[in-house]
């Protein structure tokens, strides 16, 4: 046991660890349970990336649609200009995703590179696809790949140091760009 103020915990690494301090930061963000703690979304019911198209590409966050599938910044971005290929179809699995979505996806992705590229001058991208939520998928019953523009000097001590992201645009503002930006996708079909 240890003491910490006038309270007993227990030692790091055994249960009952509430209030020990420890070497990793956390950022509470309960907001992202939506995501997370959704069970329903298995039906598409409150599904985030069903429910986008059904708006404006302004409040959505869209930047293109395509005919299977379309593309939208992410309301949580890793890095400025985090964009996210969603098929229409509400579908889980990579494996579940029709040839067309499949080409889609690839083509939205290579279009969304060039549109980065153009827009932000951003170095290079992350790409990836989180299948399952025990993959880290925050919405795992709708398959998406992730976009994550990258530059030489993103990362730096605020990340390091201080565990925490700055964003240097608004979402809307990178939106804007992108959207301008957008050169259509070759013909998958």
């Amino acid at each position: 046991m240890v003491t910490v103020g006038d309270e007993r915990a227990e030692a790091p690494g055994e249960l009952g660890t509430v209030g020990v301090p420890s070497q990793l930061q956390r950022l509470w963000v309960p907001h992202r349970m939506a995501y997370v703690a959704d069970h329903k979304q298995a039906d598409h019911t409150d599904c985030p990336f069903c429910a986008a198209p059904e708006h404006d590409d302004e409040s959505s966050l869209i930047v293109h649609r395509g005919k299977t599938a379309f593309v939208l910044l992410n309301l949580f971005p890793y890095n400025s200009g985090h964009m996210l290929v969603c098929p229409y179809r509400h579908v889980a699995s990579y494996e579940d995703a029709t040839p067309e979505e499949v080409a889609e996806i690839g083509a939205l992705t290579q279009a969304g590179m060039r549109a980065a590229r153009t827009a932000l001058n951003c170095a290079g991208f992350n790409l990836g696809m989180n299948q399952g939520e025990i993959a880290g998928a925050g919405v795992a019953a709708h398959l998406h790949q992730h976009i994550v523009p990258r530059w030489a000097s993103d990362s730096n001590f605020f990340p390091i140091i201080a565990q925490t992201k700055a964003m240097p645009q608004l979402l809307g503002e990178v939106r804007d760009l992108i959207a301008a930006a957008w050169a259509d996708p070759p013909d998958v079909a």
